[in-house]
C-alpha cells in the first residue's frame, strides 16, 4: 500500500498536463501512486493519461463520461486511492522539487496526524513567481500538533484541496466528499480543516500555483468549467454547516465556521449582479437556520445591523452599489468617445456591414499572411469545393501576390471594399496564421486556425522567455487573435500539446493531420515523375531536398553547408535542390550543374515528392517528409546556439526513437560521407524514422483535409484513425 495516493483531477489541460505529471513521478520520494481522472473533454487530455500508464505501473488513468464535473473527477480518484494520505494536485500545476519527500518525512515526524497543510509559490498568468500569505502563515504556527480550535488562523490558509495531505482513514471515516459547484473544493478543505483531530504544518513550498488566463466558453458549452455566483456560496456554507451539526465533536469550532461564512457572504454583495434583496434575505436567513445557540459576534450584533438580518433595508449595501454603478458609467464613457472618434471610412463601413447578417455559405481563406493560395487552407479549400459546395470560398491575397492565384479561384485584395463586407458577412475562417488585428469576430463566425507546421522551436507564449525569437511580439494581442479560434488543426499529438500550450485559449483542438499533406498519401507515380521532369530532374538521378529554417538572430540566409564542396563530393549522378526558408528574399546561391535553386517554387510539397531524401536542420519540413517514409538527414553544425537562442521542445539530436529522425551530420564532409557510404538509408536510421514517423505521423491515410470540411462545414463527426504508418507511396521516387 503506497504512502501517498496523488489524486489529479483533469480539466482542459492538454498543454500543461505532461510537465505536472512528470513534475510528481519525478519526485524522489517514490512510494506514491498517481490516480489521473479523465472528464472527457475533446482535448485529448485522456490519450496522455494513457500514455503515462503505459509507462509507469504507478499511474492509474481514469476516464470519466464527457461532461463530468470537477467535483466527480475529484471524488472517482479519491474512490481509487488506497494510499495513507491522499493529496490533490490541478493538471495545470506542478509539484516542486523535493515536494513529496518533504511532506512523507514531516508526516513521519508529526506522528501520522490527520492532516497537514503545506506551503505553495503562485505564479499568475505571464507573472513573475510570488510568495503566498499562506507559506507566511505555516511559518508563523507551532510546529506541534494543532486543532482548529485552538489555533483560528488556520482558517486564513488558502481553502484549497491542493495545499494539504488529508489521511485516507479520515476521509473515509467522516464521509468527506466534494460537493457540487464552484465551491465544493473550498468546503472539502473547511471540511477538513474542521473534522481533523490533529492538524500539522509544513512551511514550505511543495506546489506551484500556475494561474491560467480567462477563457471564453464555447458556444456549444463545451467547457462547463464557469464561474461561481453569490447564491451559490450561501448554499454551500449551507451544507458545510449542516456538516458540522451532524457531527457533536466539532461543536467547538462550528463558531468559528460560521463567523466566516457570514463575514464572506457579506463581502460578497457588491458582485451581486441583481435581485440584491433577494441574496439579502438569503443570508439572513442562512444566520437564522445556523447561528450557534448563543453565539455572540465579536463586539456584539452592531457590526451586522440587525434590521439586515431580519430582511430589511441595509443603506449602506444600497449606497455602496451606487457608487459602484456610477465608477462604471464613468469609466466606460471615455472610452466610447475615444471609440468614434477614431473611426476612419473603412472601419465606419466595416461597422455597417458587421449589423448586416452572416452569410452561411460564405468562407474566407487566406495563407502567410495573404501570399496566395497554399498550405493547409488550400488543401481545405479544394475538398470543400468536392463535400460543401455550397460553401463558396474566397481568398484574401495581397496585391503583389496576385500573379499566382489560378484562374477561376474567386479572390479579393486586402483594404478594398469588398474586403471589409467579405470579414464582415463570412461564416467560416481558414488562415494558417492570424487574421490582422482589425478582424472584429462576430458571433457566429467561425475560425479555424490551420498552423503550418509541427513545431520543433519554441512557439506563442513560451517565446516569452527567449527574447531573440520573440522580436517583440506583443504577448497581449497575441492572445486576443488566439481568443478568436474555434478550431486549432493539429498533425499529431504533440502539436496539440505545444498548441494548447502555447496558444492558451477556448478552441478545440481537431487531430485531423494536416491536409496539405494528403498529398503523400494519393499521389501517383506519375505525378512524381511529372514534378522531377519540370524541375529537370533526369530519370535516374538522386534527389536530395536541402531546406533549412532561418534563424531568428540573422537577417539574411547563412548557409551552414558548403554546398559547391557537398555537390562535388557526391558526383554528378546527384542533383541538390536547395530551398531557403521563405521569411529570406533571395538566397544568393553559388552556381554548380549539380545545383538547383528551388527557394522561389510555390510548393514545398512537390519539392518533397520529387526529392530521394530531405536534408535539413531545424525545419517543421522534416515532419512533413516523414510522412513519405524516405531518408531524413539532419545537419546541424549550430544545434547548441539554436536550442539556446530560439529554444526547442525537444532533443531533436538526441539519438533516441521519436525524437531523431535519422543519421546526423555537423559539417559539410561528415554529410557528404553519410551520403557516400551508404549510411543515410542504413537500417538503424530506417528504424529511428520508423519511431519518427509513429509518433508525429499517426493520421497518414490522405484524408485529413476531409476531415476538416466534414467537422467544420458539415457538422459531422470525422475522428481520425491511426494509419498503419505506411505511405501509398513509401520509398524513393
Amino acid at each position: 500500500m503506497p504512502r501517498l495516493s496523488v489524486i489529479i483531477p483533469v480539466h482542459r489541460a492538454r498543454g500543461q498536463l505532461r510537465e505536472c505529471l512528470e513534475s510528481v513521478l519525478s519526485q524522489s520520494f517514490t512510494d506514491i501512486e498517481v490516480i489521473a481522472v479523465d472528464d472527457g473533454a475533446p482535448d485529448g487530455s485522456g490519450l496522455l493519461l494513457d500514455e503515462f500508464a503505459g509507462r509507469d505501473s504507478r499511474v492509474q488513468a481514469i476516464h470519466l463520461p464527457p461532461g463530468a464535473d470537477a467535483d466527480g473527477r475529484r471524488n472517482a480518484g479519491a474512490e481509487r486511492a488506497v494510499g495513507d494520505y491522499l493529496l490533490f494536485l490541478e493538471g495545470t500545476f506542478v509539484h516542486l522539487p523535493g515536494a513529496l519527500r518533504a511532506v512523507a518525512d514531516r508526516l513521519d515526524a508529526a506522528g501520522d496526524p490527520e492532516l497537514l497543510l503545506f506551503g505553495h509559490h503562485r505564479r499568475p498568468f505571464r507573472g513573475r513567481l510570488r510568495l503566498t500569505r499562506s507559506l507566511e502563515l505555516l511559518g508563523g504556527l507551532p510546529a506541534d500538533r494543532l486543532t482548529l480550535a485552538e489555533h483560528p488562523v488556520l482558517l486564513d490558509i488558502a481553502p484549497v484541496s491542493w495545499n494539504r495531505a488529508v489521511r485516507r482513514t479520515l476521509h473515509e471515516g467522516e464521509k468527506l466528499a466534494f460537493g457540487p459547484g464552484p465551491h465544493g473544493e473550498r468546503m472539502y478543505a473547511l471540511q477538513t480543516l474542521a473534522a481533523a483531530e490533529s492538524v500539522a504544518v509544513l512551511p514550505t513550498a511543495c506546489v506551484e500555483h500556475r494561474g491560467g488566463r480567462h477563457r471564453h466558453v464555447p458556444a456549444d458549452g463545451s467547457d462547463k468549467e464557469g464561474g461561481s455566483t453569490p447564491h451559490e456560496l450561501v448554499d454551500a456554507y449551507a451544507a458545510l454547516m449542516e456538516f458540522v451539526r451532524d457531527r457533536p465533536p466539532l461543536r467547538s469550532v462550528r463558531p468559528l465556521l460560521f463567523e466566516r461564512a457570514v463575514q464572506e457572504l457579506l463581502a460578497g454583495y457588491p458582485s451581486v449582479p441583481r435581485r440584491r434583496r433577494r441574496y439579502v434575505r438569503s443570508v439572513a436567513a442562512f444566520v437564522r437556520a445556523h447561528r450557534p445557540e448563543g453565539h455572540r459576534f465579536p463586539g456584539g450584533t452592531k457590526g451586522l445591523r440587525p434590521r439586515l438580518l431580519g430582511g430589511g433595508r441595509y443603506t449602506a449595501l444600497g449606497t455602496l452599489d451606487t457608487v459602484l454603478a456610477m465608477r462604471r458609467s464613468l469609466r466606460a464613457a471615455p472610452g466610447a468617445v475615444r471609440t468614434w472618434a477614431g473611426l476612419t471610412l473603412a472601419s465606419r463601413y466595416y461597422w455597417w456591414q458587421r449589423r448586416l447578417p452572416l452569410d452561411p455559405g460564405l468562407a474566407v481563406y487566406t495563407a502567410y499572411w495573404n501570399r496566395g493560395v497554399s498550405c493547409n487552407p488550400e488543401a481545405v479549400f479544394r475538398k470543400a469545393q468536392e463535400l460543401a459546395p455550397q460553401v463558396r470560398g474566397v481568398w484574401v491575397v495581397s496585391k503583389n501576390h496576385l500573379d499566382a492565384v489560378d484562374r477561376g479561384i474567386d479572390h479579393v485584395v486586402p483594404g478594398t471594399r469588398r474586403y471589409w463586407r467579405l470579414l464582415a458577412r463570412a461564416t467560416y475562417f481558414f488562415n494558417n496564421v492570424n487574421f490582422p488585428d482589425h478582424l472584429v469576430k462576430r458571433p457566429g463566425q467561425i475560425h479555424v486556425m490551420t498552423h503550418h507546421g509541427t513545431p520543433l522551436k519554441i512557439m506563442g507564449l513560451d517565446q516569452q522567455d527567449y527574447p531573440a525569437a520573440a522580436q517583440g511580439l506583443n504577448f497581449d494581442r497575441l492572445l486576443q487573435r488566439v481568443d478568436r479560434w474555434d478550431w486549432s488543426v493539429c498533425a499529431n499529438p504533440h502539436s496539440t500539446e505545444v498548441w494548447a500550450r502555447a496558444y492558451p485559449g477556448a478552441a478545440r483542438s481537431l487531430e485531423s493531420g494536416y491536409p496539405r499533406n494528403d498529398v503523400f498519401a494519393t499521389a501517383t507515380d506519375e505525378r512524381i515523375a511529372q514534378i522531377r521532369e519540370g524541375l529537370g530532374i533526369r530519370p535516374g538521378r538522386r534527389a536530395i531536398l536541402y531546406a533549412p529554417t532561418h534563424r531568428d538572430y540573422e537577417a539574411a540566409f547563412t548557409s551552414r553547408l558548403d554546398l559547391v564542396r557537398f555537390c562535388e563530393a557526391l558526383g554528378p549522378d546527384t542533383v541538390v535542390l536547395v530551398r531557403a526558408h521563405y521569411f529570406y528574399e533571395g538566397a544568393g546561391l553559388p552556381e554548380h550543374p549539380s545545383l538547383l535553386d528551388v527557394c522561389g517554387h510555390p510548393r514545398i510539397e512537390e519539392l518533397c515528392l520529387a526529392a530521394d531524401a530531405l536534408v535539413t536542420d531545424y525545419s517543421s519540413v522534416m515532419f512533413d517528409y516523414a510522412h513519405l517514409d524516405r531518408p531524413i538527414v539532419v545537419h546541424a553544425p549550430d544545434w547548441e546556439t539554436y536550442r539556446t537562442v530560439r529554444g526547442v521542445c525537444f532533443d531533436l539530436l538526441s539519438g533516441k526513437p521519436g525524437d531523431t529522425p535519422g543519421a546526423v551530420s555537423t559539417d559539410t564532409d561528415e554529410l557528404a560521407r553519410i551520403f557516400l557510404d551508404g549510411s543515410w538509408e542504413s537500417p538503424a536510421n530506417e528504424a529511428l524514422r520508423a519511431a519518427f514517423r509513429a509518433r508525429f505521423c499517426p493520421y497518414d491515410d490522405g484524408r485529413a483535409a476531409e476531415r476538416v470540411v466534414r467537422t467544420v462545414l458539415l457538422g459531422e463527426s470525422a475522428a481520425p484513425g491511426p494509419s498503419d504508418g505506411v505511405s501509398s507511396i513509401a520509398g524513393r521516387a
